[in-house]
């Protein structure tokens, strides 16, 4: 409009310079809808299947490219947050925690700069992929620090605050702080919003719940921790609702039963575990789990002998130590490390073998 009434008052100067400011904002504005359209293609893949995952796994260095030229030429927020997204979810399909971790360090000090908009940048998801990925690399004790520091910016009524919490849970666990994972977990579920979750996030915080219990065994077992011991018993050998937890749920009926020296029902898990190996972590980037699983087929092979089992483990738990998580979109969770739950497999052995159950007299 005023570029029309510059030309209606024959200002020829005010004219062109106008004219000028206009193409330019065209040309930006072309240039972020281009890189967002990239964006929005790569992230419908990205939140389809694991094959559609793993196909556009292949385009998404390409599309980096583009949208870091798009960023080169346009200089403004959209282009850079459209290439920082994509750029972190790539890194989190091949599984590059440390990547992810400097790009959100970088992130961080661009905003404390000023050089993003601060009402626009969206630094609650940062936060969140900064500790997440310090999990994923197995740098619990520096993602604890930075979680104290990140609380503040989630506000308890959000879901958002819960997707966080549950990494800080984690990042308790896997540094063996067990005693500061449940006092977490004890803010968690007196929220006022806790149970108004969906069913799948009450059922991992119930599954978390399970696992802190078993570490951190109360003196005395009440009414509740009985009702959560049978859920966790209870839960089937496959479920495609619980993707990602199902060793998880295997190898907490494992140590259960290794507790209460059931053999039977030791040797019914290591089989379910076996078979639950062979059907579903076939995959290169399930290493992890079949290296652990394959260390816990170990304690039928020596006896049930502590010594003899960490023995002959000793070069397969030096390979898994060695071996990094895989990409988000591969990955069965470890709630606690499996480094971390041989020991516990080890500790409970010592304590004593599983036994055959007596027969009834008839």
């Amino acid at each position: 409009m005023l570029r029309n009434l510059y030309a209606e008052q024959q200002q020829r100067i005010a004219f062109k310079q106008l004219s000028k400011v206009l193409l330019r904002a065209q040309q930006l504005l072309a240039w972020e809808d281009e890189a967002e359209q990239l964006y929005s293609e790569t992230q419908m893949a990205l939140n389809g299947t694991v094959a559609a995952r793993r196909a556009v796994l292949s385009l998404m260095p390409d599309r980096m490219a583009q949208l870091e030229a798009l960023h080169r030429r346009a200089r403004s927020f959209t282009t850079y947050n459209v290439w920082y997204r994509l750029r972190v979810a790539y890194e989190e399909l091949q599984g590059n925690y440390q990547e992810i971790i400097r790009v959100t360090a970088a992130a961080s000090r661009r905003l404390r700069d000023g050089k993003l908009n601060a009402r626009r940048f969206d630094i609650r998801f940062n936060h969140f992929m900064s500790i997440y990925a310090y999990l994923r690399s197995r740098q619990p004790t520096q993602g604890l620090r930075l979680a104290e520091d990140y609380a503040r910016d989630f506000h308890p009524s959000s879901s958002n605050w819960f997707y966080f919490q549950e990494q800080h849970v984690l990042l308790a666990l896997h540094a063996q702080q067990y005693e500061r994972a449940q006092l977490l977990l004890s803010v968690i579920i007196k929220n006022p919003a806790y149970l108004i979750q969906r069913e799948a996030a009450l059922q991992r915080w119930d599954l978390y719940k399970a696992y802190i219990e078993f570490v951190l065994p109360p003196p005395r077992t009440t009414a509740r921790q009985r009702q959560m011991a049978q859920w966790a018993l209870q839960l089937p050998e496959y479920s495609r609702d619980k993707r990602g937890h199902n060793v998880a749920i295997l190898v907490l009926q494992l140590l259960h039963f290794l507790r209460e020296r059931n053999l039977e029902a030791v040797l019914l898990r290591l089989e379910r575990l076996r078979k639950y190996q062979q059907r579903h972590l076939y995959e290169p980037t399930t290493l992890r789990s079949r290296l652990f699983l394959r260390l816990l087929q170990l304690i039928v092979e020596k006896n049930f002998n502590a010594p003899q089992a960490a023995e002959r483990g000793t070069a397969m738990l030096q390979q898994l130590r060695e071996t990094p998580p895989p990409g988000n979109a591969f990955a069965e969770v470890e709630i606690i490390p499996y480094e971390h739950l041989w020991e516990l497999v080890l500790g409970l052995l010592r304590e004593g073998a599983p036994v055959a159950n007596e027969p009834v007299a008839q």
